[in-house]
C-alpha cells in the first residue's frame, strides 16, 4: 500500500469514527485538501483493493479489511507520538506532523516492540485511544468541557483540537492531560466559563471549553 492510499484510509476512518453513515467525495476532498476528482480516483484504487466499499454518488465507507488496516495506521501514529513525548522530550504540539512521518514504517514486530516498550500505552498524547495489535480499542467515557453542570468536577483526558497553535495555547494556561478542573461558572452573555484548574482561576470561551475533554470525577 502506498503513503497516499495509506492517508486516505486514515482520513475516511477519522471521518467514519463516531458515524455510521457514508463520507461523502467533497468531505474527504477537504480533509486531504485535494479535488474532488482525484479522490474519486482514489476510491476506485482502494474499492479494487478491496479497502472501501465505494459507489459513484453514493459516499465511502471501509470494509472491514480497510477498517483494520486504518487502525493500524492510527496504532503506529499514537505510538510514535508516546513515544516521542515520553522518551524523547517533544512537547505535545510538535509530535503529530513527526508520526505523519512514521506512521507509514510497514515493520509490524517493530511496531509491536515499540508498544511492548512503552508499557502498551491506551492512550497517545493527547488523549486519543490507541488500538491494539488486534485493532480493540478501550472506551474511555469522557464528555466536552462545554457540555459540564456548573459545580461538576473531572480530569482533562484528551483534547478535539490537536492543533500546534491549540496546545500551546494550553500550556500557557497550564492545562494538560491530567489537570484537575473544576467548572465554577457561565457568563450567559458569550458563554464564556469560568473554571478552576488545580488551583488556578482562568476565564476560557466557550470555543476553548468546545475543545477539552473531560472524564468525570
Amino acid at each position: 500500500m502506498t503513503h497516499s492510499e495509506e492517508n486516505y484510509l486514515k482520513a475516511i476512518y477519522h471521518l467514519t469514527t463516531n458515524t455510521n453513515a457514508d463520507v461523502s467525495t467533497n468531505s474527504i476532498a477537504e480533509t486531504m485538501e485535494t479535488k474532488a476528482s482525484s479522490v474519486t480516483d482514489m476510491l476506485k484504487k482502494l474499492a479494487e483493493k478491496d479497502l472501501v466499499n465505494y459507489k459513484r454518488y453514493q459516499g465511502v465507507s471501509l470494509t472491514d479489511k480497510g477498517r483494520m488496516a486504518a487502525k493500524m495506521i492510527v496504532r503506529k501514529h499514537r505510538l510514535w507520538e508516546v513515544f516521542l513525548v515520553e522518551k524523547l522530550d517533544f512537547s505535545w504540539d510538535e509530535v503529530h506532523d513527526i508520526a505523519e512521518q512514521l506512521e507509514h514504517i510497514k515493520s509490524e514486530k517493530l511496531i509491536n516492540k515499540l508498544d511492548d516498550f512503552l508499557g502498551n500505552p491506551t492512550e497517545d498524547p493527547h488523549g486519543d485511544p490507541i488500538p491494539d495489535a488486534q485493532g480493540q480499542i478501550q472506551k474511555i467515557e469522557k464528555q466536552l468541557l462545554s457540555e459540564l453542570i456548573i459545580g461538576q468536577t473531572g480530569i482533562c483526558v484528551g483534547v478535539k483540537d490537536t492543533s500546534s497553535e491549540f496546545l500551546k495555547y494550553l500550556d500557557k494556561q497550564e492545562i494538560s492531560l491530567g489537570s484537575q478542573i473544576e467548572f465554577l461558572d457561565k457568563e450567559q452573555f458569550d458563554l464564556s466559563l469560568k473554571i478552576k484548574v488545580d488551583s488556578k482561576i482562568l476565564s476560557i470561551s466557550n470555543k476553548i471549553a468546545s475543545n477539552i475533554f473531560i472524564k468525570l470525577n
